[in-house]
């Protein structure tokens, strides 16, 4: 008996050694087929310059999925310019195999609060951390794309045991490159001009199709395309645990940051998200300064206050980090002097050794290839964490989503209640559909509700706020205030690093009504919203024509595409009384036709239908020939500006400044759209600041400017009739004394009666570095559709002060600060030293109009509130 159980142990033995053998030998036989980066790019990632492109980049990529059970590759959406996006997932083979039910444990976790105690035991012994990096969304921040592929073949044929046991326990989810369409202009433009004079040169333009840098900031407003497919990740379907996005900065700093962030930090969001970043940032530092990586800083410089950048997700109980690291010239190696290296900015008054760089860099040679040395180890460091607390991370992020839902209940505010009666109906439609694209639940009332005198009617849209992504809702729906932080007591305030204003509500123009309150009223008298929303429902045949009032946005973008299309479309010049309801002056009117079709689709609220005549006085309008000005020098409020109006359909043809002296202006064009640029970029070419001109590392062919004699057509332009929008720096353009060329022995001296006086309020002590300020308007064809008084968002920009002119000139104040109570959401310091100063000045000169804004009326496609300022000039 013991000799065959003996002989029965040496034959399972056998199987298991065989077992071991074939499954070693079919390893080992896939990473013999996975093809090296070198192989594949004819160089390793990060040689001296070179660079690969964004479809070699996906080319590898696919190589790997194609041939490996721990790579799976899935489009995620398209790029502005129609590239497709992908997401990779890197894992242990039975991850990967397993990643459906892994993504419902996530799920469950992220959006479940009633989870029973069996439930969650079983989830967080099966479920992975799944840790989302999201790379180069900078196009000109070149290493953390172009390291992917070196840490993707490291992950998956690496014989590291540690690394094994991590990736059994995290799923490494990549954006390969956040922004392609960019990856490409870049590396483009890099090889033109390689070995060259001009090698490593500023790319001309944007490096996206519309925002440029200001990709970074559009993770509230969602506008892009690519914004959207990566904020969809943790919005709405795989809910990861942790996200890093990995970023460049500039040369002669820290050669590398880590969270966790400076102060200021968001109030709403949990303890817990800061301290986790504490824990995967003291890990990193430790792994890469033990890895001889020297210079790797944290609480510096960045900040985590305000929401627009991937880092949105913390409000999403995300664990959201940044990575920084010091950039070469593409990939060009930079020689940098010790005397050279310097700390700017929050948590570094010197380039020393500190408590948050303990290790600085002494200077040399930097490289592309150190980059990828960093992106390497910082990447491996964040999955060791990951794989460390695996447990006690998807612990947490059911114990938040537990914790924020309960907070809705017990904590005010309890709702948020907004009127179905808007003044801009269609901005509360856009507002619905943008929050549901947020991951959150919005639903109306369906019955009417009387709470201490005031009602709330069927229709009107709620949302509660105890909801997993609580902490979201109530940043976004509230007016903000700046948590002032200051070095020492008394001391220098901590500024911001971007803007202080968001509010959603505020920023369109919405009315929206806090709960503070938790009402039994209003428990079980709400219903979810059908998403897509709209409150376009009319089948109505019998009609004449329709009104569509000047209040809504959307009424705008139905004229402009009917105006594309040929219809003809008038505009009412007077307030008008229709069937006992006031019409806005400004609304438009189309007759009933075959192709009206066209412009109800674009609709999302009903437009007023007429069966007989409107009586009101009326104007027909036209598109105007739109000239559109931006400089080479990467300018994003441009690029925003292009985006609205190609959202709206209005056409335009794009003028860089230098093109202004070879164009005939009068013939081609009746009007000039100038958006935020320095008068000395417009005219020179140059930046310059305090008559101090900087260099611009840009190609030659594209430092040239409109020059003097580009502006003096643009002020002939005026004079015959031409109109000009401009705004913030632009306005210098349009203040003060102006001459022109009438023939060769004749000139004619002008004054435009403005002058921006900003410098010496700013002297005085005013602030505001990105906040929403009232400003009170007068009755006008600029102000169609809009209120009194509006919030107008203002970032350190021009204010006026107009005199009495002369001759042929003349001016209208249309935009006042008030006296006083002047700031809405934000941060402005002496708010009172602007009290009843300008904001918007309509000029006239012979027979030409200007506009100008001390603001930027569409701000990175976030204010909706002020888009019709815009608009109503357009058409002027």
């Amino acid at each position: 008996m013991k000799r065959i159980l003996f002989f029965t142990r040496i034959i399972s033995f056998c199987v298991i050694i065989q077992f071991v053998l074939v499954n070693s030998n079919s390893l080992l036989a896939q990473q013999n087929s996975i093809p090296t980066p070198e192989s594949h790019f004819g160089f390793k990632p990060g040689t001296d310059k070179m660079l690969f492109n964004y479809e070699s980049l996906i080319g590898y990529l696919q190589k790997l999925d194609d041939v490996s059970p721990r790579v799976k590759m899935i489009q995620i959406g398209n790029s502005p310019m129609g590239k497709p996006m992908y997401l990779v997932f890197i894992s242990s083979a039975e991850n990967i195999a397993n990643l459906d039910r892994l993504k419902f444990i996530n799920k469950e976790l992220a959006l479940n609060p009633n989870i029973t105690e069996e439930q969650i035991t079983e989830y967080i012994s099966e479920g992975k951390v799944f840790a989302l990096f999201t790379l180069s969304m900078h196009s000109n921040e070149v290493a953390p794309a172009q390291a992917a592929p070196l840490i993707a073949y490291e992950m998956i044929t690496s014989n590291d045991n540690n690394l094994t046991k991590w990736l059994n326990d995290v799923v490494y989810m990549m954006v390969p490159n956040h922004n392609p369409d960019g990856m490409n202009m870049v590396v483009d433009h890099y090889n033109k001009y390689k070995d060259t004079k001009y090698d490593g040169a500023s790319l001309p333009g944007l490096y996206h199709k519309y925002v440029g840098h200001d990709n970074n900031r559009d993770f509230v407003a969602l506008t892009q395309d690519d914004t959207k497919a990566i904020a969809a990740i943790y919005n709405k379907d795989w809910f990861p645990q942790v996200m890093v996005e990995k970023h460049q900065m500039g040369s002669t700093g820290p050669r590398y940051f880590v969270s966790p962030p400076h102060d200021p930090i968001a109030e709403n969001i949990d303890a817990g998200i800061w301290n986790w970043m504490k824990i995967f940032g003291a890990n990193t530092i430790t792994k890469m300064t033990k890895a001889g990586l020297n210079g790797v800083s944290q609480n510096y410089l960045f900040d985590d206050y305000w929401p627009g950048a991937t880092e949105t997700c913390i409000w999403k109980n995300v664990i959201g980090m940044l990575t920084e690291a010091a950039s070469v010239k593409y990939a060009t190696p930079i020689y940098i002097e010790p005397n050279e290296l310097r700390a700017g900015g929050k948590g570094m008054g010197e380039y020393a050794k500190s408590i948050n760089m303990p290790e600085p860099w002494t200077g040399g040679w930097w490289r592309l290839s150190d980059l990828m040395d960093y992106e390497m180890v910082s990447t491996m460091s964040y999955i060791e964490t990951a794989s460390i607390y695996r447990k006690e991370i998807l612990q947490f992020r059911n114990d938040i989503c537990k914790k924020e839902v309960n907070k809705g209940l017990t904590q005010a505010p309890y709702y948020y209640v907004f009127p179905k009666e808007q003044a801009d109906q269609s901005e509360l439609v856009n507002l619905v559909n943008l929050l549901n694209e947020h991951g959150i639940q919005v639903y109306e009332l369906d019955k009417d509700i009387q709470i201490d005198n005031i009602s709330y009617y069927k229709g009107d849209i709620i949302v509660p706020l105890n909801q997993p992504f609580r902490s979201f809702i109530k940043e976004m729906l509230e007016s903000q205030v700046f948590p002032a932080r200051h070095y020492t007591p008394g001391g220098l305030l901590i500024e911001p690093y971007d803007i202080t204003s968001w509010s959603l509500p505020l920023h369109r123009g919405v009315k929206v009504k806090e709960i503070n309150k938790n009402h039994e009223q209003f428990k079980n008298a709400y219903k979810p919203v059908a998403i897509p929303f709209t409150w376009y429902n009319s089948t109505n045949e019998n009609y004449s024509s329709i009104i569509l009032t000047s209040v809504n946005n959307a009424s705008y973008k139905a004229i402009f595409t009917a105006l594309n299309a040929g219809i003809k479309v008038e505009q009412i010049t007077e307030d008008y009384v229709n069937n006992n309801s006031l019409i806005p002056a400004g609304s438009f009117v189309i007759q009933k036709g075959n192709t009206i079709n066209k412009v109800l689709e674009v609709l999302n609220t009903n437009p007023i239908y007429i069966t007989g005549e409107i009586s009101a006085k009326k104007r027909v309008i036209s598109m105007p020939r739109i000239a559109f000005m931006e400089s080479w020098f990467h300018a994003m409020d441009a690029g925003w500006t292009r985006f609205v109006l190609d959202s709206y359909g209005i056409p335009f043809k794009l003028l860089r400044p230098v093109d202004i002296e070879t164009t005939d202006l009068e013939k081609t064009f009746d009007l000039i759209i100038i958006p935020d640029e320095q008068k000395s970029v417009l005219i020179d070419g140059k930046y310059s600041r305090q008559n101090e001109q900087y260099f611009m590392s840009y190609p030659p062919e594209y430092l040239k400017g409109m020059g003097k004699k580009g502006l003096e057509k643009v002020l002939k332009f005026i004079d015959a009739g031409g109109k000009v929008i401009a705004w913030s720096d632009a306005t210098e353009l349009f203040a003060g004394l102006q001459s022109y060329s009438i023939d060769e022995k004749k000139t004619e001296d002008f004054e435009f009666p403005v002058k921006n006086i900003s410098e010496e309020i700013q002297k005085s002590g005013f602030q505001c570095p990105g906040s929403l300020l009232k400003v009170e308007l007068i009755k006008h064809p600029i102000t169609y559709g809009l209120p009194g008084t509006i919030g107008v968002f203002h970032r350190e920009g021009p204010i006026f002060r107009t005199w009495q002119p002369s001759f042929d000139v003349d001016r209208r104040v249309i935009g006042t600060f008030p006296e006083k109570d002047i700031l809405i959401s934000g941060y402005a310091e002496n708010e009172e030293k602007i009290g009843e100063k300008t904001s918007i000045v309509w000029l006239k000169k012979g027979k030409g109009q200007v506009v100008l804004f001390s603001f930027s009326p569409q701000f990175r496609a976030s204010t909706p509130g002020t888009y019709k300022l815009l608009f109503n000039s357009i058409l002027l």
